[in-house]
């Protein structure tokens, strides 16, 4: 996670004006100048989404939280791709199982046993069914599911 010093110091490479507040005309400049499109009116639509107090500006404030929200999906985003390698394909099953746990600690190179990856599921399966869904390999890896 960035800290403040860090968040200021990316909300001034954004502020070009200096008022210590990031424009729609702003964040639209800025994203060309990192290579990416972004046309005025989808750079209104973002600010008016994370715009706090309705002035039309990103405060620092307002920029930290959409920053923490973009690291939020990108965390959630990641951990989806790792749990991919974990489920089931065989099974074409959304879960991981004993045997799919069993198989990707092969690939990393450990051995374990159906008996212990049933314990390592049975530990962070909430519904009892003895399989891992996304949301409790969300919780075993130690982040809070905030998609509902």
């Amino acid at each position: 996670m960035m800290s403040m010093v860090e968040f200021e110091s990316a909300l001034k490479y954004f502020d070009e004006n200096g008022d210590g507040k990031i424009s729609p005309l702003e964040l639209k400049n800025r994203v060309a100048i990192l290579g990416g499109e972004f046309r005025y009116e989808d750079a209104e639509m973002a600010i008016a989404t994370w715009d706090s107090d309705g002035d039309g500006f990103l405060s620092l404030n307002d920029f930290v939280e959409l920053m923490e929200e973009s690291g939020k999906e990108e965390m959630l985003n990641d951990l989806k791709e790792a749990f991919e390698m974990y489920i089931d394909v065989e099974e074409l099953s959304e879960f991981i199982t004993p045997k799919s746990l069993k198989r990707m600690f092969g690939k990393l190179g450990e051995s374990k046993s159906i008996n212990e990856c049933e314990l390592m599921i049975k530990h962070f399966d909430l519904n009892g069914d003895g399989l891992l869904s996304f949301q409790e390999f969300v919780i075993m890896m130690g982040f809070e599911d905030t998609t509902g």
